[in-house]
């Protein structure tokens, strides 16, 4: 019987990885660097968020960009004394691209505000020693087009201040979401053209999500061999956004490919951001959850993830 597609794929994956694994054992030696990405804990302390952390077993964090303005957001020497606190290295910083922050919009004063946050998030990645500035080139929860002139001015927009990256030896990663929360820039190959039309070596790279691949692309395993070198960050969940392990999500060739790209090398990171089912993240954002909780979701997708990871390295 002629497998499905979907079948197919998993097996085309599946003869990849065996034949690395038998021509060059030593490049499954690495396992792949975990972070996770702290904005979905919400108002939580963020002492209290790199303890949980660390007692997982995690020596990375993706921060929250939350320098709304020049009085907000975390300050140096106080989130510096805490990861260190914790031996929490930052991986990256989660830039959060809202109707009020948004490089696709129609008012000129909102490209501001977004070209004026990306410069704070890019101080503060840098002097944190974060490696990438996640950037979603549309604002994340309007679902619905101003006009079909988005892609251009978010292309316009972030050229501005594309310079600012390589001046801070910052990565710009460019995110795709789920086309029912944003209006362009949906997949891999969407934020390939994206990163061509941009054209500047500071914005080259990709941040993934699985949650939003599920929705927008055929397979997840294969849009990841497609990113490839340019993939610098892999926010994960399981299908329904909740903790690994939880869902029908198919890790075991998740993590395959991953291997087959070459991702276990230093500065690329998998990233844990399960924010719950619902039409949009942002609740988990601003609400107070139970610490309870937050330490098994968080035990919880560690443990499945190096499970899954050391049963196909073995």
């Amino acid at each position: 019987m002629k497998l499905q597609n979907v079948d197919a794929w998993r097996q085309e994956i599946d003869d990849q990885f065996a034949a690395l694994k038998a021509a060059h054992p030593e490049r499954l030696d690495q396992r792949l660097t975990m972070s996770w990405s702290n904005w979905g804990f919400g108002q939580e302390d963020l002492a209290v968020s790199a303890a949980r952390l660390a007692k997982a077993g995690l020596d990375h964090i993706e921060l929250h960009g939350n320098h709304y303005g020049p009085d907000l957001g975390y300050r140096v020497d106080q989130t510096k004394a805490i990861l260190a606190d914790h031996g929490l290295a930052v991986a990256g910083v989660c830039g959060m691209f809202s109707t009020e922050c948004e490089l696709a919009s129609v008012s000129h004063i909102t490209r501001q505000r977004a070209i004026d946050y990306i410069r704070r998030e890019l101080d503060f990645c840098a002097t944190m020693g974060g490696g990438y500035l996640l950037v979603v080139p549309a604002a994340v929860g309007r679902p619905d087009q101003y006009d079909d002139n988005e892609w251009h001015r978010s292309v316009e927009t972030l050229r501005i201040v594309a310079p600012a990256f390589t001046d801070a030896h910052v990565k710009g990663a460019i995110e795709p979401i789920r086309s029912a929360e944003v209006t362009i820039v949906h997949t891999v190959a969407d934020a390939v053209a994206y990163i061509t039309d941009v054209d500047h070596p500071g914005i080259q790279h990709i941040n993934g999500d699985v949650y939003h691949m599920q929705s927008e692309e055929a397979s997840i395993p294969r849009a990841v061999l497609a990113a490839g070198e340019r993939l610098v960050n892999l926010h994960l969940a399981d299908s329904n956004r909740l903790g690994l392990g939880l869902g029908s999500m198919d890790v075991d060739t998740l993590i395959k490919a991953l291997y087959l790209i070459g991702y276990n090398t230093p500065g690329h990171f998998v990233t844990p951001e399960p924010l719950g089912p619902g039409a949009g993240p942002y609740p988990a954002m601003h609400s107070l959850q139970d610490p309870a909780m937050l330490d098994e979701l968080v035990l919880g997708t560690v443990s499945y993830w190096r499970e899954r990871e050391d049963a196909i390295r073995a």
